[in-house]
């Protein structure tokens, strides 16, 4: 059997998330806790038993959501005994979910990976004025199409494809009236359905220019260290474990596309992976995976009430 470790990204946090496993794990405490010390505010009260929106918020979603993947990470090594260069073949990420993987493989400390988190997420949200940007998920279209559809788009501005998460969805991303033109294409092509998406900025999408400045300057001046175990990254869908490369991938990442669909498709053809391990918040991505590819076996962890199967499935 291989497994790799996958980490959620935006839109699987919740009020709640990560809670019980604080209360039965110090490991887990230990997490949140270091996570409030580097930010120097208390984040886990919000994740715990705040209110959504003010957690929603990208510069509060993005931490939250890696401090919830992290404190599941230190209860599998300290209570579970799991040692990822031993027993993780790979890990891969969507999107932010992509520095909570560096974070589990040792690339980063968790306190640097709070603080990029929390510069990433508030760049991204001061790049492109509230309004002016949009996202949309496309239903029913594969990824060949979406290159066509905003190929398409004759409007003013951007439109970009910024995430190709599974068979038949796929995401779009820019200027609002570019992406509301490139909707209306889309259905004309075959989509079932063109939902605008509850978001703040338009994500992986060229507007996103000045958070990749940023970001270049952060990932500059933190130490990172080879991961134990391989990355594969979204912005190519291939493996490494090089830092220089890493690096360049996770600037580029701020406007590329996420590949997850071709991400999985690489894990299973290219490093022999079965089984994908969804560690942290919520279970989008297993649901993402089961659609990407039926015969790989797919689960999560994210309370005390998953540890178990997780563990009998890593001895």
């Amino acid at each position: 059997m291989s497994v790799a470790f996958v980490f959620p990204g935006q839109g699987s946090q919740s009020i709640g998330m990560g809670k019980e496993l604080a209360e039965a794990f110090v490991d887990a405490r230990d997490v949140f806790g270091a996570v409030d010390d580097a930010l120097s505010e208390n984040l886990s009260q919000l994740i715990f038993t705040g209110d959504i929106d003010e957690l929603t918020l990208t510069e509060n979603a993005q931490p939250a959501l890696m401090a919830v993947s992290m404190a599941v990470v230190r209860v599998l090594e300290k209570q579970g005994g799991v040692a990822l260069s031993d027993e993780i073949d790979c890990v891969a990420g969507h999107s932010l979910g992509e520095y909570s993987a560096l974070a589990a493989a040792g690339t980063f400390t968790l306190a640097d990976t709070a603080k990029l988190l929390k510069i990433r997420g508030r760049a991204m949200q001061d790049a492109v004025p509230v309004g002016e940007g949009a996202m949309a998920a496309l239903i029913g279209i594969n990824a060949d199409v979406a290159d066509r559809v905003v190929e398409a788009v004759t409007v003013g501005g951007v439109c970009d494809f910024a995430n190709d998460n599974a068979p038949g969805q796929v995401v779009i991303s820019g200027s609002k009236q570019a992406v509301e033109q490139a909707m209306e294409i889309a259905k004309g092509k075959g989509a079932k359905r063109a939902l605008l998406l509850p978001v703040s900025a338009p994500f992986h999408s060229a507007l996103m220019a000045p958070a990749q400045d940023v970001m270049a300057d952060a990932l500059a001046n933190v130490e990172m260290h080879a991961p134990s175990v391989p990355l594969v990254a979204n912005v190519t869908a291939q493996s490494t474990s090089d830092v220089v490369v890493i690096r360049d991938q996770l600037v580029g990442q701020v406007t590329g596309r996420v590949r997850w669909r071709e991400t999985v498709l690489y894990m299973k053809s290219e490093m022999e992976i079965d089984t994908l391990v969804e560690i942290g918040a919520g279970k989008v991505l297993s649901g993402l995976n089961r659609r990407i590819d039926k015969e790989i076996k797919s689960l999560n962890i994210q309370s005390p009430n998953d540890l178990d199967s997780v563990l009998e499935i890593l001895s």
